[in-house]
Formats: C-alpha cells, structure tokens, sequence
C-alpha cells in the first residue's frame, strides 16, 4: 500500500512538474503515462494467442497447429501486445532510435498486463554483444525487465546469459536463417546456479529463435521450466517458426 501511495504521489508531481504528453499525437497524456487515452485504446492486445508461442488466433485455442507440429523449447510464453500499429512505433523508436521516454511508457504498459498466473524465479533478459551494447548505450530487454521484476516481486538477473559471439540484425532475415544466425551465441556465466523456473525475456517475439536458443542454454543447465516473455508478438515472416 506504502508502495502504491508513493507511485500516485510521484505522479501527481510528475505531472505538475512536466505535464504527461502523448508520444504518438502530442495530446495531454493520461495520469502516470506518456499516451492519450485514444492512443492508449488503440494498442494491440494479444488476448487471443497460443499458449505456447503467443501467436495470435482468431479463436482461442490451446496451441496453434505449429506448436501442434513441433512444440519450441519453452514450456509458455507471455506477450500481452501484438506487434502492429502503433506499438510498433513506439518500440522502433525505442529499441532504434535511442527514446527512452518510449521505452518507459512501454515498460508501464506491460507492467499493468494481465499477468501469467505461474510467476518464474528468475527472470533473464537476453543480452546483447558487448560491441553492440556500447553502440546502443542500453540493453532494451534489461530495461523492460527491471520494472516487472520490480512489480511482481521476482529477480532479475543482467549477467547471467552472455552473447559469446556477434550476429547480424535478425530483422531482415527468415526463420531458417535466423536459427543459423543464433546457433551457439549463447552461453550461462560459470559457476552459476539457476533456479528450477526461469522466464527468458526480450522486447519482441518473431520467429523465436533468439529465445529458443537461449532457453536450449538453460535447458542443458537444469533448468526444469523455460517460459519466455515478451512485450509484444510479431506475424512470423514466411510462416516459420
């Protein structure tokens, strides 16, 4: 409760101090948030998607075909937005263009998701090449995930997962290049113990192959349960996984 009094107060102040304004249109933003509630009303939710992988449905279901076919290393995943307009834009401009306003107004809004009912342990952010980190300045999945971690009372661990080896961008390439792109760039810090339940997180879920990768990591390491997290689910380019 001491908590929740301190939030509302630092957001009154907020708000007199800097008025909260929309990142999309400009107009005067909702109490403790950077969009208009009209912005707000037009985010994509993933209400209806796989348990497994997250992909959107048109009807629920337990599993799409895919997991059906070929179930991925993970035991559930979690993506409460579709990655379409506008989310989309306010990650890009996030995760690309160095915004950290939209990185906080994306982080509050997952943080008020719905939540799984099965919270992890742990929770681990994939983490980016050290090269690539010194050119972007953050890790976008580090920052979403401290304030989930912070809410939902569950750690967050930064280094635990490391990226032994650079790959290219995964963005213009299809599911089978991005598995190859991904194989072996993954390894678990020495000497480390992890728990029985670990939520892999990142900002986005395409093909997942990132995330299967690194779950494939923990898997070998003992980890009974693997679920991944992310902020928003993508159409799956070409129909792979």
């Amino acid at each position: 409760m001491r908590k929740d009094a301190l939030r509302r107060s630092l957001s009154r102040l907020h708000a007199w101090l800097l008025p909260w304004r929309c990142l999309l249109c400009g107009a005067a933003g909702a109490e403790g948030l950077d969009l208009c509630a009209a912005c707000a009303a037009e985010l994509p939710r993933n209400a209806s998607c796989c348990a497994r992988c997250a992909l959107p449905l048109p009807t629920p279901a337990v599993l799409c075909g895919r997991c059906q076919r070929h179930a991925p290393p993970w035991a559930a995943a979690w993506a409460p937005f579709r990655y379409a307009w506008p989310l989309d834009r306010l990650e890009r401009r996030y995760k690309f263009g160095g915004d950290l306003a939209s990185g906080r107004t994306l982080a509050a809004l997952w943080r008020e998701a719905p939540r799984p009912i099965d919270l992890p342990q742990l929770i681990l952010p994939v983490p980016l090449h050290a090269r690539r980190l010194r050119e972007r300045g953050y890790n976008q999945a580090l920052e979403l995930a401290r304030p989930l971690a912070q809410a939902f009372g569950v750690p967050a661990q930064a280094d635990a997962l490391r990226r032994v080896r650079i790959t290219a961008a995964q963005t213009e390439l299809d599911a089978l290049a991005r598995r190859r792109n991904v194989r072996g760039a993954f390894a678990l810090r020495e000497g480390l113990a992890l728990p029985a339940h670990v939520a892999l997180l990142d900002d986005v879920l395409t093909t997942g192959a990132t995330l299967a990768e690194c779950a494939r990591v923990l898997r070998r390491a003992g980890v009974a349960r693997v679920d991944v997290w992310a902020l928003a689910r993508a159409p799956v380019p070409g129909g792979g996984r």
